[in-house]
This record gives C-alpha cells, structure tokens and sequence, in this order.
C-alpha cells in the first residue's frame, strides 16, 4: 500500500524496523519473531540496507521480496547513497516495482567502516530522493503514482552538522526534492521530539513524521547505542532506573519497555503521527509494549484510543 493512502486511512502509524539475516538460524529466528509480531497487524516494516557491497544489498532485496510474497506485512526497503549510481538504483527499483513494493526510504547512509558515505553518484539523500522521483516518472511501477519515500529526521541533531539551522536546511532540502514523510532516528525524551517537530513547522515541513522508539533490552546494548555514530542521549531518570536494576538483565529489560511505553504513550496523546519500532529482529519487547498499553493490535491505536469509524 502506498504510504499516502496510509496516511489518508489512518490518524496514527506503527511499524517495525528489521535488518537482513546473514545466515540461515538468524533468517529462521526472525521470521518466528515476524510471525509473533504479524498479529500486532502493523501499518508498514522496514529493511535496513546492506551497504557492504552486491551481496549485502542482495539481503536487503530478498528479505523485502520475501516478506512481501509470503507474509501479509507492507514492507519498505531501506536504499542509500552508499557505493551506487543512477543506473543501479533504477534496477533495484524496477525489480521493488515488480514485486508489488510500493514505499522507500531514502538514506544517506554510510560505509561499512563508518566513515560517510562519498562514492557512487549521489552524496547526500535529498539527490537520492531526486532520483527516485525520476524512476516515479517513468511509468514503470504499477501505482501511477510510483513509490512513496521516506526520509530520516534527527531529533538530537545529526553528529555531523553541528549547526541545527543547516540541519534543518537539508531535512527540508529532502522534503522539496519529493519525500513524502520523515522517520525520526530513535530518542529517549520526548521533548527532543517535540522541538524538532516545532522547527520543521517553522522551517516550512509539513510532511508527517513517525517518531523512532528503541526500548533499552540490555546494559551493553545501551551502551553500544551511546558508541554509534549518531549517538544517543539518555535522560537522568533512565539512567537511575537502570542503575537501580544493579544490571540483573530481567530488570533492565522491564526498565526499557517501561521507558519505552510511557514515551508511546505521552507521543500518542500528543497526536504524533507515527511510532516506529527499532527491532532489533526481536519480538518480546515491541509486544510487551502494546501489552502494557492495553491494546490487542495496531487498529485500536491507530485511532489514539478513541473508537474507530462507524462504531
């Protein structure tokens, strides 16, 4: 389904994020884990993109195709700017096309080394947004309309541009170009969230934007979040609650799916427009969420708790 008729159907949006399994125990392990969480009847998942050469992307490529051809999940695949030119990313688009894949998101991304991305024929995503946009002219995809296109958005900033006006210039440098909605990298107060929503208003964005939510599973997991290149900052009451845990995991792990739900909760009431869940290819704490905010599936938040339509 194309992202704005999504968007048109639906006052608030859930989905899942996955990366592609490298062999076949973890492809196993995640389509059980896909399976728990098909019941939660999200609105779209997401596929993040191999960029360590033809093989990794070829992970990418093949776990949306086969969620798409055997799972009833919408998903959209993750592309960069990472090592390609025009020409192959008008071939891993017409082959998305063919399959029924509707929805992209277009990254900037970065080497697998870490360092930014600087080969192929695009530097930054907004030309990556460009292209696709091109692709979307041709008539090739079924929907007339061609694929819908998502962009990331950095609530706490993005590391490599300091200063927040610029930041802003290329997010809606990006929403010019044809993106049609931003998924946020992942915070943990959600008053950076509501300040960056504030200034794409006051920068002239008006898309919608999913909020990114990744619930704390384990101490050396916070602590490789806090290592990533985009970072990321823990408030001081996170940090007590974790430390009053003495890091029994169990504990930790109750601790993060409380952060995390209350942070869905306080996004809901302030009518966010979307929540996307940071996987990590695993089940329980996305599911121990909805769980705790008192819903079955996504349907009955989807309507930020009041009665759906025609009830």
């Amino acid at each position: 389904m194309h992202i704005l008729d999504v968007f048109e159907r639906q006052r608030t949006t859930f989905s899942f994020e996955f990366f592609p399994p490298r062999t076949t125990e973890s492809a196993d392990d995640l389509f059980r884990n896909i399976a728990e969480l098909e019941s939660l009847r999200p609105t779209f998942v997401s596929v993040t993109y191999g960029a360590g050469g033809g093989s990794a992307r070829d992970l990418t490529e093949n776990l949306v195709i086969r969620l798409k051809d055997e799972t009833p999940l919408n998903p959209m695949p993750h592309l960069t700017c990472v090592g390609l030119d025009e020409a192959q990313v008008r071939t891993m688009l017409t082959r998305y096309a063919a399959h029924g894949i509707s929805n992209i998101l277009a990254l900037r991304g970065d080497h697998p080394n870490g360092t930014p991305a600087a080969t192929g024929s695009f530097r930054y995503a907004g030309e990556l947004v460009a292209c696709i946009k091109r692709f979307n002219e041709t008539g090739v995809h079924p929907d007339p309309r061609g694929f819908g296109i998502a962009v990331a958005g950095f609530p706490e900033g993005h590391p490599e541009t300091p200063n927040r006006l610029v930041e802003m210039d290329h997010l809606k440098a990006k929403v010019d170009a044809g993106a049609d909605y931003i998924i946020t990298q992942l915070f943990f107060d959600n008053r950076d969230f509501y300040d960056f929503r504030d200034r794409c208003l006051l920068a002239g964005i008006r898309v919608p934007i999913l909020a990114g939510i990744m619930p704390i599973t384990s101490v050396g997991g916070m602590r490789r979040m806090a290592e990533l290149a985009l970072g990321s900052r823990f408030p001081a009451p996170l940090i007590r609650a974790i430390n009053r845990t003495g890091g029994d995991p169990e504990a930790v792990k109750r601790v993060g799916v409380h952060w995390a739900t209350e942070q869905c909760r306080d996004l809901l009431d302030h009518n966010v427009a979307g929540i996307h869940f940071y996987t990590l290819n695993k089940s329980r704490a996305t599911r121990d969420i909805y769980a705790t905010l008192g819903v079955k599936d996504s349907d009955a938040l989807r309507h930020n708790g009041e009665s759906p339509p025609g009830t």
